[in-house]
């Protein structure tokens, strides 16, 4: 499967590069205290925060329902590569953020880290596809903005915060170019399933950045604002497939009939 290579090549080409010294001074939490979740001591390492660790399958589960199971029988072979890349993406994404808990090593933090940016670059990616249409999109113009995504984690080794000027940069890209296709080609179903990504996104940031504040109140105290974010994080993914799979759909009838 082609889709397969091309995820599973870049993947193994940045784990080994996250276990050399290359981000040896990059900025990772690497402790529990990072989160709000409580340890449990008398479980195992892996299940050590267990809310937190158990809710990395859902990424799991979600990436194959939409690689196997949910799939359009009016589906080009180019549209197909573009479900399920972005499926295998969080396939992958899963056992990197429970061997993060797991483990506390610098490696898989800065995995967690990296990979979020050329999933977020997926994104525009397809919505590029959908733009320019099946018989003016090229494969180039995937491999240009995934390979700035990938290279555009470098920036954590110039500052600090050099990540999060590199996130923000590609959810606000994500944002603008979903909102922009949605003009032009949307309708009510769409906008519905646009507006709910966009609220799982913002979810996702805000409950993670108020982990700790959330916990002095007493729902957030089991199930933490990290693990919220998380779900939100899932969340996103399923309603960005609902959402670009329709739009890819709409896209494909609108350039068949110009073909007629």
């Amino acid at each position: 499967m082609l889709a397969l290579l091309h995820v599973s090549v870049p993947f193994l080409f940045c784990v080994l590069l996250a276990n050399t010294s290359l981000f040896s001074h990059v900025h990772v939490d690497l402790t529990y205290d990072h989160y709000a979740e409580q340890r449990v001591d008398y479980l195992p390492a892996f299940l050590a925060m267990p809310f937190n660790c158990l809710v990395n399958v859902g990424y799991f589960f979600l990436g194959l329902y939409w690689l196997f199971w949910c799939r359009s029988v009016r589906e080009t072979e180019r549209g197909r590569y573009l479900r399920q890349v972005f499926a295998l993406m969080a396939v992958l994404y899963s056992p990197v953020q429970w061997t993060r808990l797991a483990t506390l090593r610098r490696a898989p933090a800065v995995l967690d880290q990296w990979f979020t940016l050329p999933i977020f670059a997926w994104v525009p990616v397809w919505i590029d596809f959908i733009e320019r249409g099946p018989f003016k999109w090229h494969a180039t113009h995937a491999v240009v903005l995934e390979l700035c995504s990938i290279l555009s984690y470098g920036l954590a080794l110039a500052h600090e915060r050099g990540f999060e000027v590199a996130l923000g940069f590609y959810v606000a890209l994500a944002l603008y170019k979903g909102g922009r296709v949605q003009l032009t080609h949307g309708n009510g179903h769409t906008a519905g399933y646009l507006l709910l990504a966009t609220l799982s996104c913002t979810g996702f940031v805000v409950l993670k950045l108020l982990d700790h504040w959330l916990a002095r109140f007493w729902l957030f105290q089991r199930l933490t604002g990290h693990f919220w974010s998380k779900v939100c994080d899932v969340l996103q993914f399923h309603f960005s497939f609902c959402f670009l799979t329709i739009m890819t759909e709409k896209a494909q009838g609108k350039a068949a009939a110009q073909q007629e």
